[in-house]
């Protein structure tokens, strides 16, 4: 799976999923930048992968501001010239309270991160994508498994992964005449700092508090960086990565 140069974007860089794949990538060889709000957890990550110079770019990023976005895709094309890989990774939630309780704000502020954050970076991979030479590239989206079934008291966050559903579709559709792949990875249960909570307890369906069992995500960084290597003519439309004892499939 050697980058033998290529490009990747990844937002939500700064920790969790983004920064595990930020390191996957950079330690397959590729060129990466990475987008997140927090410079210095974005240097963070740089240093960890322990990345030669030259190979990784940091942006301070807010996903959710068209002219932060727009900046972040002219750097991107300013230092390294093209785009093979856009992962939209980014993704903020809302306190798990109940729906009624959830204020305007707090329902706006998952929507512009999660799904119009990813719209717009889509949108400047496809002007980037299209008139570069070799043509075309690939967006992946990250899409959770809250894209399937949602958890108690998540409805920003679940209603805009369903969301990041179609706009994986559509992208996929409206990319094919740029040679643009596009493909979403569902992800259960990851071990970051943000999900650790679970092997102590979250709430279930049934209103009870269980522990839920974890993977490395690593494994999750392993798996992104299949889907961004496959040749052009191949694509993972969906993937469902997930702990293999989590309570996601039969009956809650």
């Amino acid at each position: 799976m050697d980058g033998q140069g290529k490009v990747a974007l990844i937002t939500g860089a700064s920790a969790g999923i983004g920064r595990a794949t930020a390191i996957r990538f950079l330690g397959a060889g590729w060129r990466v930048v990475l987008a997140g709000r927090r410079a210095d957890e974005l240097d963070a990550t740089i240093a960890k992968a322990g990345a030669p110079a030259g190979m990784a770019l940091a942006v301070p990023t807010n996903v959710a501001d068209p002219a932060s976005v727009a900046a972040l895709f002219d750097r991107t094309r300013a230092v390294f010239g093209r785009l093979d890989v856009l992962f939209n990774n980014a993704g903020v939630n809302a306190p798990g309270i109940p729906l009624e309780e959830l204020t305007y704000e707090q329902w706006k502020n998952v929507v512009d991160v999660n799904l119009t954050g990813a719209f717009l970076c889509t949108q400047h991979a496809f002007r980037i994508m299209k008139d570069q030479t070799p043509r075309g590239g690939r967006i992946i989206n990250n899409g959770s498994i809250s894209a399937h079934a949602p958890r108690p008291n998540s409805a920003p966050y679940t209603s805009t992964k369903h969301a990041i559903t179609g706009l994986t579709k559509s992208t996929s559709l409206d990319g094919r005449k740029y040679d643009i792949a596009c493909g979403q990875i569902d992800i259960g249960n990851a071990g970051t700092d943000m999900a650790n909570r679970m092997a102590n307890g979250v709430p279930q369906a049934n209103g009870t508090i269980a522990p839920e069992p974890l993977m490395n995500v690593n494994q999750v960084a392993d798996a992104v960086l299949h889907m961004a290597s496959l040749p052009p003519e191949a694509n993972v439309q969906f993937m469902t990565i997930m702990a293999t004892k989590m309570p996601f499939v039969g009956r809650g």
